[in-house]
This record gives C-alpha cells, structure tokens and sequence, in this order.
C-alpha cells in the first residue's frame, strides 16, 4: 500500500486545480522534490514545485486556459511559474540530461518519471506526490527520510561531476536535514572531488554556504567539511582559525533567545583581520552590507569583561556599534560555552552580557560644539579650526561625554587665546 501525505498546501483548491488541468488527456502533473520531503520530515513547506509531462508550450496554454497567469521563467530548462490565484508555482516539464559540465547541463525533456527522478541530487529530494496524497518513490527517498540519510542518487562521484556545487548542497542538505554521520559514500566524493570547487562562481559558493549557515544547528556539517578539507577549499580563513566557536555560538542563540544570524557565524570560523576580510569579500562576491559588517567587525575592538559603561560608551563612540556588539556576542558565547569546566569563564560571561546590553541600548552623543561656534569665537578660518574642535571632542569624550557646551565654550576660548 502506498504512502499518503496529508497537508494544509496540498488541499489548495489553486494547487488542486492546477495539477487536475496538467493531468487531463494522458498527461500527468505531481508536486515534486521540497514541499514532500518538508513534509514528511515535519517542516514547514515554503515553495511547491510541480513536475509534469506536457511540454511547456504546453504547460502555460493549459495554465491560461483555467484562468491561471503563466510566466516562462525558465522555458530553456522547461520550467514556467504559474501564478494561481496569487501563489505561484513552478511547473517543470520531465528531464533527462544529456550533457553536463560541472556548472551546468544541457537537458532535454521526457515522460518518463524515473529518468526524472534519477537526474535529481539526493534521494529525498526525487519524491512525488499526486494529487489525492499518493506518495511516489522511485530511488528510496522515503526511507532516507525515516533515517534522515542524505544519500546521492546513483554514483555520488557521477553526480558530483555532473555539478560540483552539489559537494556543498551535500553538507547543507546534511546540516538542515541529516543525523548520525554523513553517508560515506557522499563524504568519500566530495572529498575526493572537492577541486571541482574552483570551478564554481563566487556567488554560488558563498549562496551555498550562507544557506549551511542559516541551518539551526551547522556545527555537525562543518566539522564534516573540515574533515573532508571541503570548508578550507571554499573558505581557507578558517584553516588555522578553526569552527569550535560555533558550538558556543549556537548554544547561545538557543539559550538567550538570539536569531540564527549566517554572518555572526561566520564570524566566529574567520579570524578578525580587516584586510584578509576584505580579500574574503571580494573573493566570495559578498553583498556591500555583507562586506561592510565584516569590515567593521574586524575593525572593532576587543573588550574586557571587566570594563566600565563608560570606557565602553568610549569605544562605541570611537567605532562601529554593529561591529563590537558582533564581538561581545561572540565573546559573550564563547565565555558561556567554556563555563561549564572554568569558573573564571563564567564571570567573564557575565561582564559580556552586561556590556552587550548596554551597548545594544546606547544610543550615540552629539557633540555639542561646531566649527561655526569657533569662528564665532574669533577664530579665523583654517586648519586650526579642525584641530581645537577634534582636541575638545577627545577632552569631551574621556570625560564621559559630560561636559557641557558652556564649558566647552569656555575651553576653546582659552585655547585660542592660549
């Protein structure tokens, strides 16, 4: 007896609509790869993609016919969106592929369901499901679920080849989804293959990665890919850097409540020296707001457990915010994650946590005086100007930012005279 699933989406009258006008006159539509394995995993189901038999042309004449939009986002690989009465689904006519290599294959379209689901990665991701719930399965995903086993259809080696990215999709897919240890087959050919790489763009790579990072626990994963010397491949920072901050890192997003955050993570795998985060950046096609946050990340300095509200509110004055609440952060998890065998380090927690709250709650000083307030004074225009204002600033900020403007005044009075 076949499997059934049973789902909010699936009983979409959109979705049901659609796959009924995809499966009239000896064609056939089923719901393929993410929504059913999300759902027999007990995750939530974000896209629903469609697999079908009737050729895009095809596709997107039925599609309109029931009153449906049909956009060819994809009409090269077979795949149009389907916008159903405001969801849109992406509809793929079968595949084969005939041609691959190592980015990208050349595909040409079928009707044959296994061949579709054999040109697929990972077992769990060449499920079906019809329209009543039936579960397809032709390649064993079901039972790679029930064990949560990433497992490569067919050789792993062979499907590496075909594109390397799926080394990384291996691990992430691990990360999100996995128990135990990786399949050996798969860790086995990504280490073996891991060259292949290089051949990638940037911005697949660190996609890929960012996505590993996103996973609510990826320590298992990335220690995998250390082994399997897959992450100094991809990001040779860590080498000599190491992943042990993560354990920390995610206990403590778990335990304070924080949001899982990919680029504190990455973060705490990278050694904080600005210009070898900016190679990073650049090497990875990191977005500007990416690239900046690291930037000022490493820029920010260290704090002492120990150091006063005022000393900090100096710092954060003097630097970036965003960058030195990343390290206390970082700080602040790492002390908490060697509290449990040092008692030490849970004082040290405990003064991070303090400050981290106070520096997520201040907010920055004006300076009370401007270059116009000097000239008022009598100064003439010039470089002096810029030189009193910046000595008054360092005299107003060491005090705490608590001198007042009419002493300010009355200090660069002196220093004009003097």
């Amino acid at each position: 007896m076949s499997e059934t699933i049973t789902a909010e989406w699936l009983s979409n009258p959109a979705l049901q609509r659609l796959l009924a006008v995809l499966s009239a006159d000896v064609e056939e539509a089923r719901v393929a790869g993410g929504a059913v394995r999300n759902t027999l995993l007990g995750v939530p189901v974000t896209d629903i993609d469609i697999a079908t038999t009737t050729l895009p042309e095809e596709t997107a004449r039925r599609a309109e016919a029931a009153g449906f939009k049909a956009v060819p986002t994809g009409a090269e690989h077979g795949t149009v969106t389907v916008i159903a009465r405001g969801t849109p689904f992406e509809v793929t006519t079968l595949r084969a592929d005939v041609e691959t290599d190592g980015r990208r294959a050349r595909v040409v379209f079928g009707r044959d369901w296994k061949q579709d689901a054999e040109r697929r990665d990972f077992t769990i991701n060449a499920l079906y499901a019809k329209a009543d719930g039936t579960i397809v399965d032709l390649v064993g995903g079901a039972s790679d679920i029930d064990s949560r086993t990433i497992r490569f259809i067919g050789d792993a080696e062979t499907r590496i080849r075909e594109d390397y990215l799926r080394i990384l999709r291996f691990f992430r897919f691990f990360a999100w989804y996995g128990s135990g240890r990786p399949d050996a087959d798969g860790l086995r050919a990504g280490a073996r293959l891991k060259e292949g790489l290089d051949q990638l763009s940037a911005e697949r790579v660190w996609a890929e990665l960012k996505r590993l990072l996103s996973a609510p626990d990826p320590s298992r994963a990335l220690l995998w890919m250390r082994q399997a010397g897959v992450l100094s491949r991809i990001l040779p920072e860590s080498e000599k850097w190491g992943i042990d901050a993560i354990h920390g890192l995610v206990q403590a997003e778990r335990d304070l409540g924080w949001e899982v955050d990919p680029m504190l993570r990455l973060e705490a795998m990278v050694p904080p020296a600005a210009e070898r985060m900016e190679a990073m950046a650049e090497r990875l096609k990191l977005s500007n707001n990416e690239a900046e946050r690291l930037e000022k990340w490493a820029k920010a300095p260290q704090v002492r457990p120990d150091a006063s509200e005022r000393s900090l509110g100096q710092l954060l004055y003097a630097s970036s915010p965003e960058g030195l609440c990343d390290r206390l952060r970082l700080a602040l998890s790492a002390a908490r994650w060697r509290a449990a065998q040092d008692t030490n380090a849970l004082v040290e927690a405990g003064g991070h946590a303090r400050l981290l709250r106070a520096a997520q709650e201040w907010a920055r000083p004006t300076f009370p005086l401007k270059g116009a307030d000097l000239l008022g004074l009598g100064l003439a225009k010039g470089p002096k100007v810029g030189e009193i204002l910046k000595a008054l600033e360092a005299e107003w900020v060491a005090s705490g930012f608590e001198i007042e403007r009419g002493a300010l005044m009355k200090r660069a009075t002196q220093m004009i005279d003097g």
